[in-house]
């Protein structure tokens, strides 16, 4: 099964959210991470795959799901450390402190 982890913000009360939609898009599209077609809820990157909920506006939480493990290391890394969001493996409970 592919290693899987929780993106969600970090606790605190004046980030409640990840962000708009549109936000989130905009954050994740300068890491290379983008849908295939605007709108779509799957967006794709650098040996990743992030699924919004459908519809949801502000994005509380995504899940990131590895599929090149190779080369996805470093696209979490880059996402938890410029979008200052918490990534939670979601097999092992532990968040993954970006560099």
């Amino acid at each position: 099964m592919a290693q899987q982890f929780a993106i969600t913000p970090r606790e605190t009360a004046s980030a409640p959210n990840l962000g708009t939609r549109d936000e989130v898009v905009t954050s994740l599209a300068v890491l290379n991470t983008a849908a295939e077609q605007p709108g779509e809820d799957v967006l794709w990157g650098p040996g990743i795959r992030v699924d919004m909920t459908p519809g949801q506006d502000p994005v509380t939480q995504m899940l990131l799901t590895v599929v090149e493990e190779e080369i996805a290391g470093l696209a979490i890394m880059r996402i938890g450390r410029i979008c200052k969001w918490r990534i939670i493996d979601l097999e092992t409970m532990v968040e993954i402190e970006p560099d």
